[in-house]
């Protein structure tokens, strides 16, 4: 269906005339026993975002049975609006139009309204935002969108002012005119929603090929991503500029395997770049959302945890092929945040906290200069406020967002002093500012615990562990996975969402995905063999719920489901990391520790469902081609034996944890391991025969089905590593 068809319609609709709709007593109850005015629906929910509009005076309803029965038995289309608690123009919106009577009046007499949490329904925002986006070129958050009673969308957009301003529509005149064309008109709006409809589920399918599996895929990533980086300052594209974790690790992996400079270089401008940016928390550690200018100066100040966790694992790659120790505090800074800010007592890991505080965006982190002068006084105010690019004019609407403004060395020249006693007094006065920061009304924290973005920040803490080797990070990682195994995965099924005691919504692939992601690197983490049991076990219920018998590959929703609109199938990465391409990566893991040739069989036929689009547009893709190092790259099994308890164990897995070595599995071989345990050689083949028959620590390294002679010392590992890395 060619797109100017519901562009057509669109101008037909924002070229009506508007209805002068009457007068209605309001349906709103008003709670008596309340301080608010209002109550709604979600009020019943336990979710951050939707309790934010509880209290609108807005009759919304949560997603669910009732308000798309109300639909159907008032005849009246839905109104659907879909956010997340961190969205600054979603807090707009509520304030100029949701929080207006009205304007609540106007949608309460005309429409069945539902308020979606994006976070906690991927699926409903995936399949609206692809409408959106069909109908006007463009999507984001807020996501307006209005649904005929059986759930096609016919006309939609973002953020509305309440009034048409400057060429732009108002939010009234819009529902007026699609209420006029609903009671007039309403043949025309299902026309279009059908075809719209239709073209959502022609944009869900997919055509498998037998394109070779090669290298040329990755070299095509490479060529796309150098036409995109900015040479300058970092980063690829121009503003707004997202960091791309994704992207920058398939590069370091491409950098190891070839030995291509560019590819290095554009990973380090990129870190650098971010690291010494207003993106990044120069006081609290953690990066914020995305940068609203090139340099990397101005965040959009929500932080979020995918993030967190994705560019935690890409800096600690970079510290592992580069041994550049900045690398590694950025990354430190980044989880010790997240521990400190982010994490619930019963183990897992908080979403997001807000752009806003006190309703004003990122009042919270930016400075006046007098208020440094004041906590810091003269000299030691001078000293940040020069390294740190604070002025009294300030670098944004007047004011002073921190950020690394010049090299240490350079600055420890200029006041006389050395660079040791530079980062001394620097890290002293950031304890004071950011001691007096947090006297102030901290931003919005959605304390909601979802599976899949616990899953990327206990791989992340579990590659902390590894590369940094403080405990405290396979702590957390284990208290985490361990707190998502009890309250989250029960019934052969793993929920998607926790909150004040309650888990609820049916997993997502990347919630299955990502688990098995993280108990997987838990175990190469721990070596408790009950983890790796696990992720076998949810890797499997995987496969059941979200495997495509036709077509191969793996749908976003289960089998067992709620029937929606379309049966999306998520490939892209986006924000996060595609579930098929976790799913594809974590086949591949599996089949090296349990020699299950079915796995592989899975994943080889996912790859080649996708290999066109990968084609057309391989950085789309960078997770799936990095899993297919796992084809190509001549994978590392490496199973490490003996007594766990001498300190040359312990130094062994050191060096192992210590090489990059993105291609690899690790597993452990007990003393106590019988060459007869037939349980165990069936659950994990890859240590069959490697033992350690006097408990003394040995590294048995094997790839394409050869064992090369055990590593008895480290520096016969380190030595075998230091070929490894030249011939790649």
């Amino acid at each position: 269906m060619r797109l100017y068809k519901f562009y057509f319609l669109f101008i037909i609709l924002l070229s009506i005339v508007s209805c002068n709709c009457k007068e209605q007593k309001s349906n709103l109850v008003e709670n008596s026993m309340s301080e608010h005015k209002f109550t709604n629906k979600l009020i019943e929910t336990t979710n951050p975002y939707l309790l934010q509009h509880a209290h609108n005076p807005v009759n919304w309803h949560p997603w669910g049975e009732e308000a798309l029965q109300q639909s159907r038995q008032l005849d009246k289309p839905i109104f659907l609006s879909i956010g997340y608690s961190a969205c600054h123009w979603c807090h707009v919106m509520e304030r100029e139009s949701f929080e207006n009577e009205e304007i609540a009046q106007l949608l309460n007499d005309n429409f069945v309204c539902i308020k979606v949490d994006r976070e906690e329904r991927p699926d409903l925002d995936e399949i609206y935002m692809n409408a959106v986006q069909m109908m006007t070129g463009s999507g984001g958050w807020p996501l307006s969108v209005w649904l005929t009673p059986d759930l096609k969308p016919f006309f939609g957009g973002t953020y509305f002012p309440p009034e048409g301003s400057w060429g732009r529509i108002g939010f009234k005149n819009i529902f007026e005119r699609i209420s006029h064309l609903w009671n007039n008109k309403r043949d025309q709006l299902q026309q279009s929603a059908v075809q719209i409809t239709s073209q959502l589920n022609r944009i869900n399918e997919v055509q498998g090929s037998d394109f070779e599996l090669s290298l040329s895929l990755w070299r095509s990533a490479v060529k796309v991503a150098g036409q995109n980086f900015d040479e300058r300052y970092g980063g690829f594209g121009s503003a707004p500029k997202f960091p791309q974790a994704m992207e920058l690790s398939f590069l370091l992996r491409y950098f190891f395997h070839t030995g291509e400079k560019q590819a290095l270089n554009m990973v380090e401008k990129s870190l650098q770049g971010m690291a010494r940016g207003g993106i990044f928390d120069q006081l609290g550690g953690g990066f914020h959302r995305y940068s609203t200018d090139e340099k990397w100066l101005v965040p959009h100040f929500e932080k979020m945890l995918y993030d967190n966790a994705l560019l935690s694992v890409t800096y600690l790659e970079a510290y592992q092929i580069t041994r550049k120790e900045f690398y590694a505090e950025v990354a430190r800074a980044t989880l010790d945040y997240v521990l400190r800010e982010m994490t619930a007592a019963e183990g897992g890991f908080y979403s997001s906290q807000d752009a806003d505080s006190e309703g004003e965006e990122g009042k919270f982190y930016v400075w006046q200069k007098n208020e440094i002068d004041k906590i810091l006084g003269g000299d030691e105010s001078k000293l940040l406020c020069s390294v740190y690019g604070v002025s009294p004019d300030g670098n944004w609407e007047g004011k002073n967002i921190l950020l690394c403004s010049c090299n240490f060395q350079e600055a420890a020249q200029v006041f006389g002093i050395t660079e040791h006693e530079l980062k001394e007094r620097l890290e002293r006065d950031r304890q004071k500012l950011f001691a007096m920061r947090a006297e102030r009304i901290p931003p919005h924290k959605d304390d909601k615990i979802l599976t899949s973005w616990n899953g990327l920040m206990i791989s992340a803490m579990c590659k902390s562990f590894q590369v940094l080797g403080d405990e405290k990070y396979l702590v957390a990682a284990q208290k985490s996975v361990d707190f998502l195994l009890e309250k989250m995965y029960f019934y052969n099924q793993i929920f998607r969402t926790y909150r004040n005691g309650t888990s609820h919504l049916n997993g997502y692939l990347p919630d299955y995905a990502f688990l098995v992601a993280a108990l997987i690197d838990v175990y190469e983490s721990s070596f408790e063999l009950s983890y790796l049991k696990h992720a076998l076990e949810i890797n499997d219920l995987l496969l059941q719920k979200f495997w495509d018998d036709n077509q191969g590959g793996f749908f976003f929703t289960s089998s067992d489901h709620e029937k929606l609109l379309v049966r999306t199938r998520n490939s892209y990465d986006n924000p996060i990391p595609s579930g098929n391409s976790i799913a594809v990566s974590n086949l591949l893991r599996l089949s090296e520790f349990t020699s299950n040739h079915f796995f592989k069989e899975k994943a080889e036929q996912t790859v080649k469902l996708y290999a066109k689009q990968v084609e057309k547009s391989p950085t789309a893709f960078a997770v799936l081609l990095s899993a297919l190092d796992f084809f190509w790259g001549k994978p590392k099994e490496i199973v490490i034996a003996g007594d766990r308890n001498s300190a040359i164990f312990s130094d062994m897995v050191t060096a192992i944890y210590d090489s990059y070595l993105p291609n690899k599995i690790l597993a452990y071989s007990d003393p106590s391991f019988s060459r007869d345990d037939k349980k165990l050689i069936e659950l994990l083949p890859v240590i069959e025969g490697k033992i350690s028959t006097d408990g003394r620590a040995k590294i048995f390294v094997c790839e394409n089905f050869t064992c090369k002679s055990p590593f008895t010392t480290i520096d016969q590992y380190k030595e075998y590593y230091n070929l490894l890395s030249k011939s790649d």
